[in-house]
């Protein structure tokens, strides 16, 4: 997937940065790793041009919403919040009459996302650009991801912006364990 200029979806793309996401059944893969999942081409790819890569193993333990109709997560399993370090895939479908509005929003998020307490990383991606869009993000903890999600006045705005003039088509939101991160490749 593409992905947006300075760890965030944008309306510029940033050719230099792309994502993989690989989703894959623990039970048939219980000793995974990167190479397996992306193949000898990525990997051949990303030596030739000796990309920098980072690389999470991720487990969903609480979320909502769908990904093309596809859901993630049993909102009847119940999990505890990790300890430590968590990650985060907010993913929506934009509504063709709101594209305007959403794009129009996302600068007063984006720009406050560095600034918080506990971020670590994130970077926004896309399926097809400006219309589906994903951001990805690493916190120190599930409370620093919840204080810049649900106090921070510019994103709360945007919720209730969302909600209230119906800017999504589909939407997920997902948290994750870090199972692993940064295997060498």
């Amino acid at each position: 997937m593409g992905s947006g200029k300075n760890g965030t979806f944008d309306i510029m793309p940033d050719f230099n940065q792309w994502a993989i996401m690989v989703f894959f059944d623990a039970e048939h893969y219980p000793e995974a790793d990167i190479k397996t999942l992306v193949g000898k081409f990525i990997i051949g790819w990303w030596r030739f041009f000796k990309a920098d890569t980072r690389y999470f193993l991720l487990e969903p333990y609480a979320g909502h919403g769908t990904w093309d109709g596809q859901s993630f997560v049993d909102p009847k399993n119940k999990i505890a919040d990790p300890e430590g370090k968590i990650a985060v895939l907010t993913r929506a479908t934009i509504r063709l009459s709101r594209l305007q509005h959403f794009w129009k929003a996302v600068p007063k998020t984006a720009d406050q996302l560095e600034a918080n307490k506990g971020f670590v990383y994130s970077i926004g991606i896309g399926e097809i650009p400006f219309i589906k869009q994903a951001t990805f993000s690493v916190w120190e903890s599930i409370e620093d991801m919840k204080a810049f999600a649900y106090k921070k006045m510019a994103h709360q705005d945007v919720i209730r912006r969302t909600r209230k003039e119906s800017w999504y088509s589909e939407e997920m939101f997902l948290r994750f364990k870090i199972l692993r991160e940064n295997e060498p490749v």
